[in-house]
Parts: structure tokens; C-alpha cells; sequence
């Protein structure tokens, strides 16, 4: 299979679920867009090799986790965040309502809690994929779920 094969059966295996994991990450649709096309341009440039499926999409949310940290530091450092909604993607009106809730936990509870909530990683994939420790990433998913249930009855109940 041609590196263009390659890259275009990535796109369409996995170029949805890299939107929804920069788009949770990152709160924006544009700043989402970008870093899905810059993973896949790093996908292409490096042409990795993978034993299976599942190392290739770990390979792919760990480039685009990587780049969206890097958008975070960029916005911390210049002080602009994007705040649009993501009503759009959310099917039922309570998906839209626990989605807004998500959003406003910190990006270092929500990106394990999108990882293995919405996208189904294990805890010890989300361990390779952010380079944080098991037992990190379970303190993560437990405060984050703490933090995401306080703000959902403080703003929705």
C-alpha cells in the first residue's frame, strides 16, 4: 500500500475521532481542524509502521494530544482562548448539557476523561498516550468525574 493509501484510509478510519478529541481539548472548531491536519501531516511525513490498528490510533491521539498541549501552552502564554459551542455535536439535549459541563473542567481532567468516556481507551492506553503514569491517570479520571458532576448540578439541576 502507497504512503497516499496509507494516509487516506488513516483519515477515514480515524480522522473523526481526532476531531472529537481536539474539539473537547481545545474548544474550538478552527484550532480542532488545524491540529487533525497537522497530525495527519506528521502521519504522512513519517510514514510509521504499526503491528495493528490500535497501535496506529494511539500513535495518532498521542501526536494530536501532543500539538493540542501545545496550542494550550501557546494560548496560555498570549492569552486568547476560543470559547465556541459545540451544541453541534451533541445529539440529545442532555449530551449538550454534559458536554458544556465537560468543558469547563481543566483540560488535565478532561483529556483523560474524553479519552476513556467518549473515545474507550484504557487506563493504561491513556497512560501511553498522555506520559503520565496508571495511577495518574486513574486520580485523573476520578477528581475529573467529581469535578464534572459539581459542575453539572451547579449548572444544570
Amino acid at each position: 500500500m502507497s504512503d497516499d493509501e496509507r494516509l487516506c484510509r488513516a483519515m477515514d478510519k480515524y480522522g473523526d475521532m481526532l476531531f472529537r478529541y481536539c474539539l473537547i481539548s481545545l474548544r474550538s472548531h478552527t484550532d480542532a481542524e488545524d491540529i487533525v491536519q497537522e497530525t495527519f501531516l506528521t502521519y504522512y511525513k513519517k510514514a510509521p509502521k504499526f503491528s495493528d490498528g490500535g497501535h496506529e490510533k494511539a500513535w495518532l491521539l498521542t501526536v494530536a494530544a501532543n500539538k493540542c498541549r501545545d496550542v494550550h501552552r501557546f494560548r496560555k502564554r498570549h492569552m486568547t482562548e476560543s470559547e465556541e459551542l459545540l451544541n453541534d455535536y451533541a445529539a440529545k439535549e442532555e449530551d449538550k448539557r454534559i458536554l458544556e459541563a465537560l468543558l469547563e473542567v481543566p483540560e488535565k481532567f478532561r483529556q483523560p476523561l474524553s479519552l476513556h468516556y467518549i473515545e474507550g481507551f484504557k487506563v493504561s492506553e491513556i497512560s501511553d498516550i498522555m506520559n503520565i503514569s496508571q495511577s495518574a491517570v486513574k486520580m485523573r479520571l476520578s477528581k475529573g468525574r467529581k469535578l464534572l458532576e459539581e459542575i453539572y448540578r451547579k449548572e444544570f439541576i
